[in-house]
């Protein structure tokens, strides 16, 4: 039974790399088409739309998928109208966490969001009521095996970035204000840095220690859960979480 075992467990697994590579296409589309529709359909002249399309080629997306996409957001093809949605909340532990959303039925996604933080612990909480606890900023990953920490803050600097942190042990996190985030990355990209991603992002400002185990397990549940809704772009948190238990859950 050792083969079937095995082939039963390549099955599962390859299940589950389509289920999360077809929720990253859908996320995928959805950007690419409010950043057509928000920005035009010339990544060159829209740098939110080149950023979505760089996700695209990531995921392997077909490029006519991605032309579809940027058609239906400047209207050249009929589609789906989106709107950008963000919801605030609590997690076990008092973690603060934002949703950010893209839908084309907003009282559907609310109701489905509001599930999932009750579900595992938390409570959907209103407009403004944890987002003091993070700031908005752009990042930009650089390969830590490409340049020494001085060549990176030089460089980084030179470009108009406000900061540069080096905790990451694959890549140096290049942090600009988000106003200047596409702009910081154009003359990085001019000096020759090796772009490894760049994107518009939350940072917390303050931390919430999580240190014990099941607190820690229903916290991941419910973020799991979140990031797998499929209106979900992205969802941020304000936890701390000890090595530890990180490995047991992991593990």
């Amino acid at each position: 039974m050792a083969g079937h075992s095995r082939w039963h467990n390549i099955k599962n697994k390859k299940a589950k790399a389509d289920a999360i590579k077809g929720r990253m296409f859908t996320k995928v589309i959805k950007e690419i088409t409010i950043a057509a529709r928000l920005g035009g359909g010339d990544p060159e002249a829209n740098p939110r739309l080149r950023i979505a399309i760089e996700k695209a080629k990531e995921v392997n997306m077909p490029m006519e998928n991605v032309e579809r996409a940027i058609k239906r957001g400047t209207g050249e093809l009929e589609g789906v109208n989106y709107e950008e949605v963000q919801y605030e909340g609590y997690g076990p532990g008092g973690v603060a966490i934002v949703v950010e959303a893209t839908t084309d039925n907003r009282n559907r996604t609310t109701a489905e969001i509001r599930h999932i933080f009750s579900k595992y612990g938390g409570n959907l909480g209103s407009s403004g009521c944890v987002s003091f606890s993070f700031e908005d900023k752009g990042i930009i990953n650089v390969p830590k095996d490409k340049y020494s920490e001085d060549e990176i803050f030089e460089k980084a600097i030179e470009a108009g970035a406000e900061d540069v942190i080096m905790d990451d042990p694959e890549y140096y996190e290049i942090r600009t204000a988000p106003s200047e985030l596409y702009k910081v990355r154009e003359n990085l990209e001019k000096m020759g840095v090796e772009i490894a991603k760049a994107e518009l992002t939350k940072i917390p400002t303050t931390t919430v220690q999580i240190t014990d185990e099941e607190t820690a397990t229903k916290l991941m549940k419910l973020l799991d859960a979140l990031e797998d809704n499929d209106d979900v772009q992205k969802v941020y948190a304000n936890f701390d979480i000890p090595e530890s238990i990180l490995e047991k859950l992991e593990g």
